[in-house]
């Protein structure tokens, strides 16, 4: 007979499946991430786990809607409240830790992630802003600030930016602190 859980058991479930899911997706990527280990850190079984989650796919699914829900309030904590060009330069700075943290979004141009995707729902992929590649640029630049520059330079000028993570072993110095550099330099350009 399966084990039912109450309320709260399944929220914490659910809460801590997505939490090991993305540190593992980090580290290991989607197609080794194993959800029997998954199960296993969470104290649940593999069949319990379809309790919570469809699929593999619908768990990974999760952690980008998670993902993207940290990024955007990251985001409006700074842009809707009448920022300056330090408080967007700063916020520019936590999300590109974000990125570095999770090292999910970097990896999307990768070919594990693209066979995540062709695994993903269609439903899922059509609502989802996380898998575009301009969704923390759009949000961005959206704002209601000045921009010195287009709006498209100044998204490719961010978007160059964090590329730097896609490169980080090669920049050869701490690729945080090259970013910061570069981006307090170009800051005065973007923004009036």
């Amino acid at each position: 007979m399966a084990k039912s859980f109450t309320e709260f058991e399944r929220e914490n479930i659910i809460v801590n499946l997505i939490a090991e899911c993305e540190k593992s997706w980090a580290i290991l990527g989607y197609k080794k991430t194993n959800i029997d280990e998954l199960c296993s850190k969470v104290g649940i079984s593999k069949g319990a786990f379809y309790l919570f989650f469809e699929s593999k796919e619908a768990l990974f699914c999760n952690v980008l809607d998670n993902l993207q829900k940290r990024l955007i309030l990251l985001i409006e904590d700074t842009m809707f409240n009448a920022p300056n060009k330090s408080d967007i330069c700063q916020m520019l700075k936590q999300v590109y830790l974000e990125y570095d943290k999770t090292n999910i979004l970097s990896q999307r141009t990768s070919s594990d992630f693209t066979t995540f995707l062709n695994k993903a729902p269609q439903d899922w992929k059509e609502r989802s802003q996380m898998i575009g590649n301009d969704f923390i640029a759009n949000t961005l630049f959206s704002a209601n600030v000045e921009l010195k520059v287009e709006k498209e330079k100044a998204i490719g000028i961010f978007n160059a930016l964090i590329s730097i993570l896609t490169s980080k072993e090669v920049i050869g110095y701490d690729h945080f602190e090259v970013f910061c550099i570069l981006l307090d330099s170009v800051i005065g350009k973007i923004y009036k």
